[in-house]
């Protein structure tokens, strides 16, 4: 039986740092010797980030040691600390501060630096999404041990994955978020959209009129079934059930739907998250 590799940074970095600290085995290598790590699930590295470390550096040092692992030749792979090498790599620095660990699993590897960087600086969610799922194919991790580990629920997990469904050009919109607008809230209400050449039809409509999150969602709903549609809309709502959403919407900070069929005994209720720190949110609320 496979052990979980973990609980969080905390019980991987930090645990290993202070052991080694205890020992004394921060050692300074040649920056040269240094190489990034083959694993790293961080695709793009944002330049003006990398400076405002390097600067913070320049000023303050290296406040905390990267981790390496030795690979032979005087070669050092980095395990966790790849934006703090690239700053130091642009200071010119020839030694950086290293713990130089030994014979780490691969699957720990890309692990501990998929944890660095979602708790340190957050993955766009494509490369969230495809560290995931590589630890799923490669390394044979279930969703709930990739949850456990990433201190994440397992449907945020599964939904992050689930974006990797999305065209090519939807993906490389939401690698750029930050230019394109286009958010992990958008991918997202775009997965209700079963047909794809439609779906490029309302992507398209997002980037140039600007749709909202909730705009998709309601045009997603026209997707439903005609007997889903009938349902919904021969629900009538009481002012006690539509005051008792405005209460549920208040308290969880979210959008809320109760749906009550003839028998008003029987119904559901659907939260609804735009993001996956929104339902990690939401989710603790509901857990208390």
């Amino acid at each position: 039986m496979r052990k979980a590799l973990g609980k969080g940074i905390d019980a991987l970095i930090s645990r290993v740092q202070e052991n080694d600290i205890a020992l004394q085995n921060i050692k300074q290598i040649s920056v040269s010797d240094i190489v990034p790590n083959r694993l790293q699930p961080r695709q793009d590295f944002d330049e003006e980030s990398i400076k405002e470390l390097a600067a913070s550096i320049k000023k303050h040092g290296l406040a905390q040691p990267i981790i390496v692992q030795e690979i032979g030749y005087g070669k050092y792979e980095i395990i966790a600390g790849e934006r703090r090498y690239r700053a130091c790599k642009y200071l010119e620095m020839s030694k950086i501060d290293a713990i130089v660990k030994k014979n780490i699993e691969d699957e720990k590897k890309l692990a501990i630096a998929l944890i660095e960087n979602i708790q340190r600086e957050n993955l766009n969610p494509v490369e969230q999404a495809m560290a995931y799922k590589k630890l799923m194919d490669e390394y044979k991790m279930n969703q709930s041990e990739i949850a456990e580990f990433c201190g994440k629920s397992k449907y945020a997990v599964s939904n992050s994955i689930r974006i990797l469904e999305l065209e090519e050009d939807i993906l490389n919109a939401l690698r750029n978020t930050s230019t394109t607008k286009f958010t992990e809230g958008h991918a997202r209400a775009l997965l209700g959209v079963p047909d794809k050449e439609e779906r490029k039809r309302i992507f398209d409509r997002i980037i140039s009129e600007k749709l909202s999150v909730r705009d998709i969602e309601d045009i997603s709903k026209s997707y439903h079934t005609p007997t889903q549609r009938k349902a919904k809309n021969s629900s009538k709502k009481s002012p006690e059930i539509q005051e008792m959403e405005k209460e549920l919407e208040r308290t969880l900070g979210t959008k809320v739907e109760i749906m009550c069929g003839a028998d008003p005994r029987v119904g559901k209720i659907v939260i609804h998250y735009y993001s996956l720190e929104d339902f990690d949110r939401i989710s603790g609320k509901l857990r208390r």
